[in-house]
């Protein structure tokens, strides 16, 4: 595929960012990023969407350049899940242009921000093939994947998503970060029905089965529910990190998870202006709270809700 081939190509370290639409990949490639130019690490943020308009990151390799989802819909006459199909195998037929993009930045941290179709990292091999081409150009990257937090107040629909998480791992075949994107929105999004640890860690579902059993809808479904469940627990790959994008201590505690899935070691002046930042942030009225304040909220409001029902009996 390339005129250089027979080359030995650099070591280079990155992430390839997916998730459902709306998860926040966007936004975490900006805010990461961010965090990382402040750490001293040189960024290349590649935008893979070629549905994205007007990205809020500074992008320095562009796939619409290459392809975009608007022209394939209007000349081929396909609807945006096809022809968002159709981008990505045009990219993976035109790999020699990405990866002139990509040499052109030598000694960079890569992120790639990746399009939201699930089909493509379930089912569809181009995205797939892609990685793969990235790796034997030495690339080493961890796929992070982003999903919404929401869905942990939906018994149901976290179970869908944990099934969904795991038939990606088993599809992408790269060292995998899950992430439990938006936390500093979760309180809006109703109560949960356990501890948060229950979700990130996906400790014993059959708890969560008995909630989805009390609804009438679902409660034929039980055994479907109880089977699915089962498939998770029993390749035991899938765990979350919670993340709030605008907290430093949420952003390092998954900055560390992918360094480790990937291998990266930065060097003493990255750590130092780790620190640096970190001893900034000491006494800083932040906008948002921290992951575990989110966490400990929900434990104090669950024993006060457990002791006000016990008074009313």
């Amino acid at each position: 595929m390339s005129a250089h081939t027979g080359a030995v190509k650099p070591l280079r370290f990155g992430q390839v960012v997916i998730g459902p639409p709306g998860s926040g990949k966007t936004t975490y490639c900006r805010g990461m990023q961010q965090f990382l130019t402040k750490m001293g690490r040189k960024v290349v943020v590649v935008n893979m969407d070629p549905a994205n308009e007007g990205t809020p990151y500074q992008c320095d390799v562009d796939i619409s350049e290459l392809v975009t989802l608007d022209d394939v819909m209007e000349n081929l006459k396909l609807g945006p899940n096809g022809g968002l199909l159709y981008c990505m195998e045009y990219v993976e037929a035109n790999l020699d242009w990405l990866e002139s993009k990509l040499t052109s930045h030598g000694d960079c941290y890569f992120l790639f921000d990746c399009p939201g179709q699930v089909e493509l990292y379930t089912h569809q091999t181009s995205v797939k093939n892609i990685f793969s081409q990235l790796t034997k150009w030495n690339f080493r990257l961890t796929a992070v994947h982003l999903v919404d937090s929401h869905y942990c107040a939906d018994p149901a629909k976290f179970i869908s998503v944990l099934c969904t998480t795991l038939s990606t791992m088993l599809h992408v075949e790269l060292p995998h970060v899950n992430i439990l994107s938006k936390m500093d929105l979760i309180e809006q999004y109703g109560k949960l029905a356990f501890n948060l640890d229950f979700y990130t860690e996906v400790l014993d579902l059959t708890y969560l089965l008995d909630h989805l059993a009390a609804d009438p809808f679902f409660k034929k479904f039980h055994r479907l529910n109880e089977k699915l469940a089962e498939v998770v627990q029993d390749y035991s790959l899938v765990s979350f990190v919670p993340l709030n994008v605008e907290d430093k201590e949420s952003m390092i505690q998954v900055l560390r998870a992918v360094d480790k899935a990937n291998g990266y070691c930065f060097g003493d002046l990255e750590e130092r202006n780790l620190q640096a930042m970190m001893s900034a942030a000491v006494g800083a009225d932040f906008q948002f709270n921290s992951t575990l304040g989110v966490q400990e909220r929900y434990v104090e409001t669950r024993a006060k809700t457990l002791e006000e029902e016990m008074m009313d009996l």
